[in-house]
């Protein structure tokens, strides 16, 4: 597989982790180029990332944090790939896995592939019973709104044909980004396919920093941005 995919890593005090990450993105021979942007980080991050020397490798720097989603508006402006993919600094997600959401966009059958947590065999960490339910509600309310037949609209794991990222007028800073980027390509008709993956979630205690009043934004933004999605199509 030719080397094609620009990857965006929104990184928030990230030091136990985003060194590994990087490493396990670049032994991926299709990534040629990764763009992480720093949301203001506190913790040395920022020290981390400024010592990273790497012709593949882009840091942006935000100064104060403006959330998930304004770091990945941020990346999305700055890919040059023919296509692009978000990857957490956490590893919850497992960098080998992009190879099969890529295969789709390479072979022309796809615009935008997900990579679904619950449409799997792979290997799953056991964590939070109410997390997965909230998950699945999420994803039942968006497909309600969308019309689509998704298993993980909250998935980390997307991948876009890079003119289609960068066609979208993005608007949630936080983690209001996966429903409305879902609204935004369903109203475009695009060709959506969903591939299973392993995942590897890590608790609270580990730096998860997901919590109920995301959910509740998820909701308001599912019933927002679907509405203009149903006008439109």
């Amino acid at each position: 597989m030719e080397s094609r995919l620009s990857l965006v890593i929104p990184a928030f005090n990230e030091t136990g982790t985003i060194e590994l990450a990087l490493e396990r993105v670049l032994a991926q021979p299709f990534v040629c180029e990764v763009i992480i942007v720093d949301d203001g980080s506190t913790d040395g991050t920022r020290d981390v990332l400024e010592a990273i020397d790497d012709p593949r490798v882009r840091v942006i720097f935000h100064e104060t944090n403006q959330g998930k989603g304004a770091a990945l508006h941020t990346g999305f402006r700055h890919a040059t790939a023919d296509f692009v993919g978000v990857q957490d600094a956490d590893l919850e997600y497992d960098p080998a896995d992009l190879a099969r959401l890529l295969k789709p966009l390479v072979e022309g059958r796809a615009d935008v592939v997900y990579g679904s947590r619950f449409a799997s065999g792979d290997e799953h960490r056991v964590l939070y019973f109410w997390h997965s339910i909230g998950n699945k509600v999420l994803t039942l309310a968006s497909n309600m709104v969308t019309d689509l037949n998704l298993t993980d609209m909250e998935t980390c794991y997307k991948v876009f044909r890079r003119e289609v990222i960068q066609s979208l007028d993005l608007e949630e800073t936080r983690f209001g980004f996966e429903p409305e980027v879902t609204a935004k390509v369903a109203a475009q008709n695009l060709r959506i396919y969903e591939v299973g993956i392993s995942y590897s979630g890590r608790t609270y205690d580990e730096g998860k920093k997901i919590g109920w009043k995301d959910g509740v934004r998820a909701l308001y933004c599912i019933g927002k941005y679907g509405v203009k999605t149903r006008r439109r199509r």
